[in-house]
């Protein structure tokens, strides 16, 4: 028999219930109360369950949602531990040894009659570290190089755009605590403390909670627990275990040494035996967690492995408070079911690689304010909205995924089985991933020797030495050229780019250092 979504009955939702609050929870409510101001919002959280509350960093995308909210960076930061992030640095991901950034906003390309973007000609005849990719065509590792940041005023580099090279590093606890007392509440949002044990429901969707608390829309909240979509609707969870290897993390929290030079503008990744460790400085201290695969390591094993690593830095592990999160890595079969649309860790969950954790919160509510300015929400709109938020998902899950195919790792049991995983069957084909997919990013590559600079994976492949073309095709191809007239054209991108390498740098290097940024800008009080 086919799913009985007809016999709900369509209404406008004029009453929300966010059930769960958090960091999800709260944006959620921030969202609907700043688009839909006439709407009955609540938020229900328990006062036992404890908040994960590990996601500390970033994509620049949300400044999209930010600016929406038309909330200012200065008003939150100071209140959420919060500093500025430029960039993810990938550390011994390719091979033990390199590494490479990923920077936010666009590249700034010189293209070529022969190709799309000139690095990867420079490359052919002037070969530098996959450092240098980043380096080369984004104005703002000047920056990262320097470990300085800077406004756009006119003595900065004119390239440079603050808010498109820019994200955030904040307490996610605290910066959902914050949406709640300075945005939510004063709007009208309100908030109720009362664990759910009664949830009555039938085959049209969810009627009430402790019967007591009725609304014509339910956004579930709570987490990997996903109370309402999971455990009441019984929607299926499709895994990505075949997907992306890691399924657990340890994390901690670190002291700073010295605060002034440990501060720095990015988020550090280090690939180690089973996995990576993140590092993710706030102002008072920094965030750290190892994330790791049970299939290849046990918990206690992974612990030591954590704390041999933070050893070597210099920590004493004996004086530091582990946690452990086991994490659900996958996705619902649909995000919205009958009156219940799940929003952040209750909707799915890819591994952390990628900062990723807030970015499907902010981009799927998005999606649903699209949907709910429709008015009455019928079958198609919550179709569409599950299909738009799976075919994200799944793209993001591509994008990760292609940080362990392309490794060239072999050292342990864990980086062997990635590299020689069959990912054509695994990967390639699954289904979903029809915009910024692998399938698609192979296909180009494979046949238009590019790759798109409409999403993340040209960085990615060119930290990783998986170059679009090679000299030797190039040359093939242009058959109006000879062999040493292309190899003296590509000499002079080289020279090109490299001044615009050195002129960013030395820009940098003229501004104030990420701790002075932050103390003169932010945290302008004692606050050390």
């Amino acid at each position: 028999m086919g799913r009985k979504e007809n016999l709900l009955v369509t209404t406008e939702n004029k009453s929300i219930i966010v059930l769960g609050g958090g960091s999800a929870g709260w944006m959620t409510a921030a969202t609907l109360i700043k688009c839909f101001p006439d709407k009955k919002i609540t938020v229900i959280e328990s006062p036992n369950i404890p908040i994960v509350g590990v996601g500390e960093s970033t994509l620049q995308f949300i400044r999209g949602w930010s600016s929406l909210l038309e909330i200012d960076d200065k008003e939150f930061l100071s209140k959420c531990n919060g500093t500025y992030k430029l960039s993810i640095k990938f550390n011994d991901f390719y091979k033990k040894g390199e590494s490479f950034h990923y920077p936010f906003g666009d590249p700034v390309i010189n293209r070529l009659p022969v190709g799309e973007n000139d690095w990867w000609l420079k490359q052919m005849v002037d070969p530098q570290p996959q450092s240098d990719y980043a380096e080369t065509l984004y104005p703002s590792l000047g920056m990262v190089r320097a470990n300085t940041l800077s406004y756009n005023k006119p003595e900065t580099i004119q390239e440079y755009k603050f808010h498109k090279h820019t994200a955030f590093h904040f307490d996610a606890t605290q910066f959902g605590l914050w949406l709640k007392d300075n945005f939510c509440i004063p709007r009208g949002v309100k908030n109720i403390k009362e664990e759910i044990t009664d949830i009555e429901h039938d085959e049209t969707g969810i009627k009430s909670l402790n019967k007591k608390y009725t609304a014509d829309l339910f956004i579930d909240c709570t987490g990997f627990k996903s109370l309402l979509l999971k455990e009441t609707l019984k929607e299926p969870f499709t895994s990505f275990s075949d997907l992306l290897p890691n399924d657990s993390a340890w994390a901690v929290h670190l002291p700073y040494k010295d605060k002034k030079k440990e501060i720095f503008n990015y988020t550090d990744c280090t690939a180690i035996e089973n996995g990576w460790v993140w590092r993710i400085p706030l102002w008072s201290r920094i965030g750290s967690g190892y994330v790791y695969s049970s299939k290849f390591v046990d918990k206690e094993k992974a612990l030591k492995e954590f704390k041999s690593h933070l050893n070597k830095k210099g920590y004493r592990p004996e004086e530091l408070k582990f946690k452990h999160i086991d994490m659900r890595v996958g996705i619902h079969e649909r995000l919205w079911v009958k009156n219940v649309c799940a929003i952040g860790l209750s909707a799915g969950f890819i591994e952390p690689l990628e900062s990723n954790g807030l970015y499907t919160v902010h981009e799927f509510l998005l999606e649903l304010v699209r949907a709910l300015h429709r008015g009455k929400t019928s079958q198609f709109d919550k179709d569409n909205f599950n299909h738009t938020c799976s075919q994200m998902f799944y793209n993001f899950a591509d994008f990760v995924a292609l940080h362990y195919a392309l490794s060239q790792r072999t050292d342990t049991p864990y980086w062997k089985s990635l590299f020689e995983k069959q990912w054509i069957n695994n990967l390639l084909k699954r289904n979903g991933s029809i915009t910024n997919g692998i399938e698609k990013v192979v296909s180009i590559k494979n046949f238009e020797y590019k790759f798109s600079l409409d999403n993340g994976i040209h960085v990615i492949a060119a930290g990783m030495n998986w170059a679009p073309t090679n000299l030797e095709t190039v040359v093939a191809r242009q058959i109006d050229n000879n062999f040493l007239s292309w190899k003296m054209q590509f000499k002079r991108s080289a020279r090109i780019l490299k001044n615009q390498k050195d002129r960013w740098y030395q820009y940098a290097k003229e501004n104030d250092s990420t701790y002075d940024f932050l103390k003169k800008n932010i945290y302008t009080t004692s606050q050390v």
